[in-house]
Formats: structure tokens, sequence, C-alpha cells
């Protein structure tokens, strides 16, 4: 074959793949995750709800609910990057939404029964959440398979603003389906979600398979080829460090903020889920001012500001009180989510752009494998302490352990770099 039918062919490959970039298969995929995500903000209030106004749930057993839901992490995180890499994508999303709706329709059924309790609650958290962790993975993988490179900041801002509207009328609506017709048929809406992501995602185009893989590579060396890649490198490893610091303060908050708000506050249903909504709003506000923040002052600087607005703002969180007083709740947890959103999508979009095709999987997969596995770590230290203590007091020991991230970057080859590159 000469230079010139070569040159052809690949004009032909890349005119092959060419519709799996198209603008009608990226909104299916945004559709796909939007509903999911709505759902799955519904649940978030719905599921500690029930546990605390049905169950009379103590904080550690809420603490026990919220840690399932993220110890999938622990469990399967590093290997999911290997699965997603070795499986048909396409088809794996979908397999994993229909098991999250089945585990998500079995709470509204033992309700009905009669038979709901504390233990099926927890194991629905954490099979709901092994089937995350392998969807989550893939759909990080997916992404840059069908958006160009160059698009790769607004795509994430506007995948991460979705998703935080979503954190912001979910957790209202949760709210108030719980106390209109209770936690348990408020869940009926993840279970719908789930499966109307499942009939979107069954119709984009399968994802093609990265190329250079390793083939004939076990499973072990593969994850430990992912796990150096993120802890070797400059820029990706202090990043995880600081997600990890993150979210060990989200999961104390998860948490304490149900326990907090109904036990310290007397706040009814409706109100704790319109005040677990102000994180939405945040991180909405945070994922519009992305972009322009990252032109103005470059990814890196963003990175470092944002993290510290997220500290910051959590030490609003305990001074809150009832009534009006509430307002510095919600100021807090709004300030402490944008924060979260623009560190994340400037990290995110840094992985996604500077990791070899072949290792994004097992890097997505490691990276969310430490840093959202300390979410059930601080959830269930948040509940001991809250047991301990108090809510108000654990929240003072969270605001303070928030500090830890933008100390990280502080102190990593990040501290005064513009831009990540």
């Amino acid at each position: 074959m000469d230079v010139r039918t070569r040159a052809a062919a690949a004009v032909d490959r890349e005119a092959e793949r060419e519709p799996a970039r198209g603008a009608g298969v990226f909104w299916r995929y945004w559709s796909g995750s939007l509903v999911s995500r709505l759902g799955d903000q519904v649940t978030v209030v719905a599921l500690p709800l029930i546990a605390v106004v049905t169950l009379h749930a103590t904080a550690w057993q809420v603490g026990m609910i919220t840690g399932a839901g993220y110890l999938a992490w622990l469990l399967v995180g590093l290997p999911a990057g290997v699965l997603v890499h070795r499986l048909p994508l396409r088809g794996t999303q979908v397999v994993m939404d229909l098991v999250r709706a089945l585990a998500v329709a079995s709470v509204p059924v033992a309700a009905a029964l009669g038979a709901l309790g504390l233990p099926q609650l927890v194991a629905v958290a954490l099979l709901v959440g092994l089937a995350s962790v392998v969807f989550d993975v893939g759909n990080s993988t997916f992404l840059p398979s069908i958006v160009p490179k160059e698009q790769l900041t607004a795509r994430n801002s506007l995948l991460s603003g979705s998703s935080a509207a979503t954190e912001l009328a979910g957790p209202s609506l949760g709210g108030v389906l719980v106390q209109l017709v209770g936690g348990a048929a408020a869940m009926m809406l993840d279970t719908v979600s789930y499966l109307v992501s499942a009939a979107l995602l069954r119709s984009l185009p399968r994802a093609e398979r990265p190329t250079g893989g390793p083939a004939g590579v076990g499973m072990r060396e593969q994850i430990r080829e992912g796990w150096h890649f993120v802890t070797r490198h400059p820029v990706i490893g202090p990043c995880a460090a600081d997600a990890t610091a993150v979210n060990f303060v989200a999961g104390g908050l998860m948490t304490l903020t149900p326990v907090f708000l109904v036990t310290t506050l007397d706040a009814p249903p409706a109100a704790v889920g319109a005040l677990m909504a102000t994180g939405g709003l945040g991180s909405l506000i945070g994922a519009a001012l992305t972009p322009r923040v990252v032109s103005r002052i470059g990814s890196g600087c963003a990175l470092r500001r944002s993290a510290l607005v997220a500290a910051l703002f959590t030490f609003l969180l305990p001074v809150a009180g009832s009534g009006w007083a509430v307002v510095v709740f919600a100021v807090g947890n709004a300030g402490f989510s944008a924060g979260v959103v623009v560190s994340s999508i400037v990290a995110r979009t840094h992985r996604q752009t500077h990791t070899p095709p072949e290792l994004l999987p097992r890097v997505m997969a490691t990276v969310r494998f430490v840093s959202w596995g300390a979410i059930p770590v601080g959830a269930l230290l948040a509940g001991a302490a809250s047991t301990a203590w108090g809510p108000r007091t654990a929240l003072v020991l969270l605001a303070v352990c928030s500090l830890a991230g933008p100390a990280i970057l502080a102190g990593s080859s990040v501290r005064r770099v513009r831009d990540l590159a």
C-alpha cells in the first residue's frame, strides 16, 4: 500500500469515527447522566431521612448508610478501571444502571410489605455503590471518546453544572416527596431515572477500545501501572491527594447534615431537602464560572484558590442556628460546594487531557479509589464524633479538617504554576 493509499485509508477511518463525536451523541450522553443524577439526589435525601424519621436511626447508623455507599470504592475501585478497559463500555454502563434500578426498587417493595429495616438500607447503599463505581469510571472514560480535546473543559463544566442543577432540584424534590408520600415511595423516582438512563445510553454508539493497551498483562500489573502513573505524576498526584482530603470532609457532611438539621435545628424534611440543595446552587455557580476563571487566572491558580475558598466556607456550618440563622448553614454549604466543583473540573480535565488513552480508565479508577474511598471513612468518623460530642462539635472538627486540602496543594509542585501544563 503506497503513501496516498494509506493516507486515504486514514481519512476514511477518521470519517467513520466522526459520527461518534457528533453533537447528538453528546446530548444523549448528557441526558442520560442528567436524569440519573436527578434520581440520585432524591435518594441522597430519602435514604438518610428514612433512617432518621422512620427507623429513628442514630448518627452512627446514618454514617453506616452513607459509608456503605462509598465503601464500594475501597472494595472494587482499582479493579473497576481494568474491567472498564476490558468490557464493552456501553453495555457495561447499561447493566450497571439496571442493577441500581433493581436495588433501589427493593426499598418501596420492602416498605409496602412492612419488612424495611436498617440492614436493607445499608445493603441497598452498598449495592448501588458497587454498580456506581464501575458506571462512573466508564462514564469519565467515555466522554473523551465523543468530545474533541479542545472542548473537554467546556463539556466538563456543562456536566458539572448540570450535576449541580440536579443537586439543587433533587434534594428539594426529595425532601418534599418524603414529607408528602414517605421516603420509600420517593425512591421510586430514582428507579425510573436509572431505567431512562439505561435506555438513553443504549442508543449511543459503541466506544472504541483504546489502542496500545497492555495485551496479555494480568489485572494486578494493570492496576499497578495505573497506580504508579497517578502517584508519580507531578500534577495528578497532588490533585488526587487534595480530592481525598475534600471527600473526607464531604463524607462527614453527608452524615452530619441531616442529623444536625433534624435533631439540633428542628428542621422538617422539606426544609432539610431545601438546605441540602444549597450545595447544588453553589456547585451550579462554580461550574458556570470555571471556564471564565480558568481563562483569566489559569488552571493552577484556579485550583489553589477554589480549594481554599471551599475550606473557609465550612467554618460557617457549625455556627448556624434555628429560624433565620439557618441561612448561615445555607451560605456555608453553597460556598463549600462552589469551591469544590471548580477544583474538581480543573483536575478532571487535566487528567483526561494528559493521561495516555490506554491508561485513562485505570487512572480514573485509581484517583476515585483513593479520593472517594475517603468518603466512608469521613462518614463513619463524623458519626462517631457526633455521637460522642454532638453534631455541632463534630462540624467544627470537620471544618478544621477541611484545611488539609489547600495545605496539600500549597506544599506540592503546583503551588506556583499558573496553568497545570
